[in-house]
Formats: C-alpha cells, structure tokens, sequence
C-alpha cells in the first residue's frame, strides 16, 4: 500500500471508530467529529526543544541567570541564544549618526530571522546564528547551532512580539532595582568598552530608560515566572531547574497538554508492554498482563479523584491524618473493548456502578444503533470513561459528547487508556481541555489504515479470545 501525508489519513478517518467499526451519520443529535483541522504530524511535536525566554532590563542580571540554569543542566544539551544576534546592520547613513541609532527599540531587531532559526531548530535543523559585530555594527560571522534539547532565548525585548513568545515553554522575567541596573550598565560601558561616561548616561536617558518603561517592563505580565534580584536569587534558580528537570523527564505531549498524564514508565511496565504487544503471546498471557497493566493505570486513573481530610484513629490510640476517597463515582465501558478494564476498576473500587456505550452502524444507508445504559445520577458523579485504545480520537469524543450531553460536567471525565496515538490525544485535548487522559504508553502514530502503531493489533479480539480460527 502507497505511503500517505499522515494529514491526509486524518482527513479520511473523520468516521467514528468503535470496535473496529466504521460509523457514519449522527448519533442522538451529535454530529460525527472530523479531526482534519487538528495537528495530526506528531513527529513534528514529539521531537521539539524545551524552550525558555529570558527576559528584563539591560544589566538586570540576564546572562546571569542563563548562565547558573545553564550549569545546573549538565545533564542536558543547552544552547544560548542572545537577541542581541538579531540586530539589524545598520546602513551607511545610520552608521553615520550612530549616537543616534536607538538599539532598545523594538525595531532595531530582525524578529523575522529570529523566527526562522527557531522554526528550524524545532523541526530538528542545525542553523547558523549571526553574531552581531557592534564595532562595525555588522553581522560579519556566524555560529553553527545544532538540534537540542533546552533553547534559552535571553534578551530585553524577548517578550514584546507575541510569535515569539508564542514559542516559549517557559518566560522568566529578570527585575532588578533601576538603580542597580544603571550602576551596572556604567561599569560594563566605561570597563568594557571604553565608553564615556557622560555618553553612557546620556545614551541611558535618551534610549535605555523610555524604551525600559515603554518596551520592556509592559511585557513583565508575560512572564510565567518573575525573578526578583537576578542572579542573586539562588533559590528561584533552583526551582526553575527543578521544574525544567521535570518536564523534560515526561512525554513531549505533556507538555502541550497539562491534562495528559503518562504513568512513570519503569522495566516492569516495559516488559509487560513487550509481552502484551508481542503477536506470539498466547491470550492467557495476554489477558494477565493487560490485566496488570489497567489496574495500573486504574490506580494512577483514581490518584486524580478530588478527596477530603479525614483523621482517624489507629489501634495504638494514635491520630492518624489522612483522606477519604471520592464516593460519587461510577466507570463507563465504551463496548467492547472498554468491558476489558472494569475488573480492575471493580477491584479497587468496592460496589462501584458501572455504564456502558456502543456505538454500531447499522445497514448501509447511514445510520447508527446507539446503545447507553448509565447511571441515572451520572450528572452527579465523577466518570472513569473506560477504553484501552485511544486511536484517531473519534470514538473517545463521541462518547465525551454523550456523557456531557447527560449532564456529566467536562472536568469530571477522567479517560484512561492502556496507549495513545498522539493523534487522538490531539482531537481529545483540544476538543475538551478540562478533561483528564491518564495512558501508560504514547504510541508513534497511525498508519494508514488508522491503526495505532507499533500498537498491539485487535485488543478486542486479543482479551476476549474472538481472533481463534
């Protein structure tokens, strides 16, 4: 079979998936969900860079602050990238009324050439970086920067266009008295670079301090994290290492989606993965370890369940502080596959109700044959929407559009499933952002017959023994 754009397998699979079957039309009112308008090329996501603005006044401490980040990430390939690379090269004219030139304006900087490299960057393509001359006020030689894992991009403007802040996974805003920042800039200036210092101060009030006050301190309300006293501030460096450090230990989709949580995968879920995925695997062995793995992402599935303080008293006569459980719960089975995960479910959860939806086609002219049968009260409860695969999305969001049509409110669905397609995890997390999915594994994608792969073929079929000859 010919290769397809994985855009194009998307647009084709705008029918409903359940149980292996294609369905067309409508269902109780809710239209069929296409998911040609979601970002379905996974490898272009999957593979990006962590990236962190830095931003603030000049001399506020920035390259300070990259720098102690960037010594705390040892483990980890950084690459620094100033602003200051991107200024224009001035021309003849502006070269010769240089004291003029005003280089804290935003205008000063080639944004677009900015906005190249980093597209570059995270398509995975090594670029060549200008390093701005500012004796000659040219862009003469260049630097070569290859694909990483961390892009710290430091500079005062950094966050006045929103495109690139539109690129940042993270924005730290470096504020640091005026005073300070003045008093610096003098010694760098006059040290440094050999300037006057009456021409320092005059460049400062003319240039620095409007462009600080018009420019750059209105996009402090950008900042996800605001860092008083720069480079100073050890413990606000620590804990934006430690939060860096976290997100790049998970799925780049968890980035993207703070609602999609992939359980911590160790060698023991790997082999089970191994077993269950392996197309020699006898069903018993099959079903006992698919067994094992949804009572995993059960248990983790109930870790986001709301709870109340609760003490209680233990056999020594001691005070005991801990939780009670969630009591308004119930699981919905998306059949048939979903029916695989409700032992588990039972098991951790004592008298637990449990629902079911099928969605079937019927003939050949269109419609559907619908079947639910939930709890009366499901409006009122916290709903574990059961199903082992999350494929193209399309099934996972009708059946979210059925239980919100109940009543069910959005954030009260937690969707828990053995793997994911990213895919599906696209078209569910967009669709519905306040919902939760809890995966043990993220698939590479869906070939084109819109099977996950390398997935684990008919689940179905698999646990329930119904693919014998």
């Amino acid at each position: 079979m010919g290769s397809k754009n994985v855009v194009d397998m998307i647009e084709t699979a705008s029918k409903v998936h359940y149980s292996g079957f294609h369905v067309n039309g409508h269902m109780n009112g809710l239209e069929p969900v296409s998911v040609k308008d979601t970002t379905s090329a996974s490898d272009d996501i999957q593979r990006q860079p962590f990236v962190i603005g830095v931003a603030g006044g000049a001399a506020s401490g920035k390259t300070t602050v990259c720098d102690m980040i960037i010594q705390q990430l040892h483990d980890q390939r950084v690459v620094l990238i100033n602003l200051d690379s991107f200024y224009h090269n001035l021309t003849e004219e502006e070269l010769a009324k240089v004291h003029e030139y005003n280089f804290d304006h935003p205008d000063a900087f080639d944004t677009e050439n900015l906005l190249s490299c980093m597209e570059k960057l995270r398509q995975g393509q090594a670029v060549d970086i200008p390093k701005y001359d500012f004796k000659t006020y040219r862009s003469s030689v260049f630097r070569r920067v290859n694909p990483t894992d961390v892009i710290i991009l430091e500079g005062i403007l950094l966050f006045h266009d929103p495109r690139v802040r539109k690129l940042m996974n993270m924005k730290i805003f470096v504020c640091t008295d005026a005073d300070v920042r003045l008093a610096r800039r003098i010694k760098r200036d006059t040290v440094q670079n050999g300037r006057d210092i009456g021409t320092v101060l005059d460049q400062y009030s003319k240039f620095v301090k409007p462009a600080f006050d018009d420019f750059i301190l209105p996009t402090k309300k950008y900042a996800d994290i605001i860092i008083p006293r720069g480079g100073d501030n050890h413990v606000a460096i620590d804990l934006i290492v430690q939060h860096i450090c976290t997100k790049l230990g998970q799925h780049d989709l968890c980035k993207i989606y703070p609602n999609l949580y992939v359980i911590h995968s160790t060698f023991q879920i790997r082999g089970m993965h191994t077993l269950i995925r392996d197309s020699q695997t006898t069903k018993h062995d099959f079903v006992f370890y698919a067994d094992r793995l949804i009572r995993l992402v059960v248990e983790h599935g109930l870790g986001h369940l709301p709870f109340t303080e609760m003490q209680v008293i233990t056999p020594t006569g001691c005070v005991y502080s801990g939780v009670d459980f969630c009591k308004r719960l119930c699981g919905v089975s998306v059949i048939r596959s979903g029916e695989s995960m409700e032992n588990a479910l039972r098991a951790c959860c004592k008298g637990i109700k449990i629902g079911k939806i099928l969605i079937h086609r019927e003939g050949d002219n269109g419609q559907q044959l619908v079947y639910e049968k939930l709890p009366n009260d499901i409006s009122e409860r916290h709903v574990l929407l059961l199903d082992p695969i999350l494929g193209t999305g399309n099934s996972a969001v009708q059946a979210i559009k059925l239980l919100i049509s109940k009543g069910v409110p959005e954030g009260n669905i937690i969707f828990l499933n053995l793997i994911s397609a990213p895919q599906g995890v696209h078209v569910v997390c967009q669709k519905f952002p306040r919902i939760k999915i809890v995966t043990s594994e993220i698939e590479n994608g869906l070939n084109e017959e819109f099977r996950v792969i390398p997935g684990m073929g008919e689940f179905g079929d698999r646990y329930f023994g119904t693919d014998d000859d």
